[in-house]
């Protein structure tokens, strides 16, 4: 079995029990900071994948790493992935309950990329906009970056959007050197 179908048989039945007790929300939100952890700690995914640590030092530190109070859904989890012995696949297996979650929730995910910072108002008027039109809701992430001159560049899943000045300026220079090729 390889991992990916192990992760995702994992990340189904914590959706599944997470559904039965109503905490998929508070799950998700858990999953999503277990995730960021293991993607920006790469320590913490070397301790809980060394097999002379105890289990318990590994729930420790899996259940630090989400911060705070957690679920009983997630100790369980965090439990049973330990007791089986699946540590190693478990940054996968929070990818899988993600991805399944927005799925069941129609949950769309996107970024948008701005010159200067976008203000909230914006922001928030674009979550609108979206959310009205895929009849569900909408992450996204915002970044700046002064490269693209000015405008924007949205992007939701498949879908991308460039209006930023910089690509404005390439769709020209590259209609002018055309023109000048039929020329010469």
């Amino acid at each position: 079995m390889t991992i990916g179908s192990i992760a995702v048989r994992y990340a189904k039945a914590l959706l599944e029990y997470a559904n039965e007790t109503g905490a998929a929300e508070r799950v998700y939100h858990e999953v999503l900071k277990l995730k960021e952890t293991l993607m920006t700690v790469p320590e913490l995914r070397t301790a809980v994948n060394n097999s002379l640590l105890e289990t318990k030092k590994k729930a420790n530190l899996l259940e630090e790493a989400i911060g705070g109070e957690i679920t009983s859904e997630i100790k369980r989890f965090i439990q049973l992935v330990l007791k089986e012995k699946r540590e190693g696949a478990i940054l996968f297996m929070a990818t899988s309950y993600i991805g399944l979650y927005r799925k069941q929730e129609n949950i769309s995910v996107g970024s948008l990329i701005t010159a200067t910072p976008a203000t909230p108002e914006i922001v928030e008027r674009i979550r609108k906009m979206v959310a009205n039109e895929t009849k569900g809701t909408a992450e996204f992430t915002t970044q700046v970056n002064p490269n693209i001159l000015g405008g924007f560049i949205f992007q939701l899943g498949t879908y991308r959007l460039d209006a930023s000045v910089a690509h404005q300026m390439q769709l020209v220079k590259k209609q002018f050197i055309e023109k000048n090729r039929r020329v010469v």
